[in-house]
């Protein structure tokens, strides 16, 4: 099987941004979303590996920046793609920063809804790095039980919000979800930044960031998010009254609300 990068192309407008959806999600979560950006964009919607109908050659091996770099070029080499924006939801995240860091001089703008890799999530670290962590996890996909009691046990003693309780059963709830939470959380765990270096080479031009966060989001917090902001010459902030799972619907619905703030 070669590995294989899937994308969908929406609308016909001169700008392009290309678009990562978050953990679960697909190419196809942005559909409603391209008409709120307006009519001068051409969105390229991508499949995250893992899902929909990207596939990687070894679906076991962690993917390198350096190999996404490649992918990525590949694809703007044959779309003939200079120029672009950024666009991505949580997961997603680690793909549009990834190509901002390798080639920040052809990113014009950055939205980062919820975005996930800018600061250190806990049990996303002891999830994925100590190996003995990964078998744990790995033996989950076969038997959910004992992991979901664990998380649980964490509840009852308050190290862990109920929200993201509810989270972690919804995404264990199927064999199929769990090999997904598994691969993903394995497979993406070299996708990290040095943020000072990140920040460095997007304030070089500088590159517009704007980032679109959940006030009770308890999966990416803003909280966690404030020093990197900090960091950049030209960030924006936009809060809004809302948790993480549905929140690009809410961005959709902020930017129909304020069509002066679209990329179009």
């Amino acid at each position: 099987m070669k590995t294989h990068l899937h994308f969908q192309k929406y609308g016909t407008g001169p700008r392009v941004v290309l678009a990562f959806h978050g953990y679960g999600q697909g190419e196809g979560h942005w559909r409603t979303f391209v008409q709120a950006l307006g009519p001068g964009v051409t969105v390229y919607a991508f499949d995250l590996f893992y899902h929909g109908r990207s596939k990687l050659t070894k679906a076991d091996a962690p993917l390198t920046k350096k190999r996404l770099a490649e992918l990525l070029g590949e694809f703007l080499r044959a779309q003939t793609i200079e120029k672009f924006s950024l666009l991505a939801f949580s997961m997603g995240a680690k793909f549009a920063l990834t190509l901002a860091e390798q080639v920040p001089e052809q990113v014009e703008q950055i939205w980062l809804i919820a975005p996930d890799g800018l600061q250190r999530q806990f049990w996303y670290a002891l999830a994925t790095y100590p190996p003995w962590m990964r078998g744990v996890l790995g033996r989950a996909v076969l038997r959910p039980q004992r992991i979901l009691r664990f998380l649980d046990t964490l509840h009852q003693r308050r190290l862990l919000d109920a929200n993201l309780i509810r989270f972690a059963q919804w995404q264990l709830d199927s064999r199929e979800k769990r090999l997904r939470v598994y691969r993903s959380w394995t497979g993406f765990r070299r996708l990290t930044f040095d943020l000072s270096k990140l920040a460095a080479t997007l304030n070089r031009q500088p590159t517009p960031v704007t980032f679109f966060l959940g006030r009770h989001d308890r999966v990416i917090p803003h909280a966690g998010l404030q020093g990197f902001i900090a960091s950049l010459r030209a960030a924006h902030t936009v809060l809004l009254e809302a948790g993480h799972a549905g929140l690009i619907y809410d961005v959709a619905a902020y930017l129909r609300r304020h069509p002066e703030l679209r990329l179009a």
